[in-house]
């Protein structure tokens, strides 16, 4: 298993939040402050993620709603599309001259 390497954090914040988190270290509901912040950080990703998928959900609902419901071949054709338009990189460097 690969070894987190941390990072030190300098950050205000509210005093009566610290207590709150110190209390709840207190408590035993994590074993240090770090990692009490770090499960704040982490749940708040955890609901921004939710957040976008709810409004992806919602987008492809209203979608269905006005042009009836996604098939298969629509995203195969959406996938063919997608790959007409790409364009390759294949071969060259970013910034850089090509090998040959």
């Amino acid at each position: 298993m690969r070894q987190v390497v941390k990072r030190r954090l300098r950050a205000s914040a509210d005093p009566a939040l610290l207590i709150a988190a110190r209390e709840a270290t207190d408590r035993g509901e994590a074993p240090t402050l770090s990692a009490w912040i770090n499960d704040a950080i982490r749940l708040k990703l955890e609901l921004q993620q939710g957040a976008r998928l709810r409004a992806m959900s919602a987008f492809i609902a209203d979608y269905e709603a006005e042009h009836g419901p996604i098939t298969a071949a629509d995203v195969e054709e959406a996938v063919r599309e997608a790959k007409r338009r790409a364009i390759s990189v294949r071969g060259s460097r970013a910034g850089g001259a090509r090998r040959r």
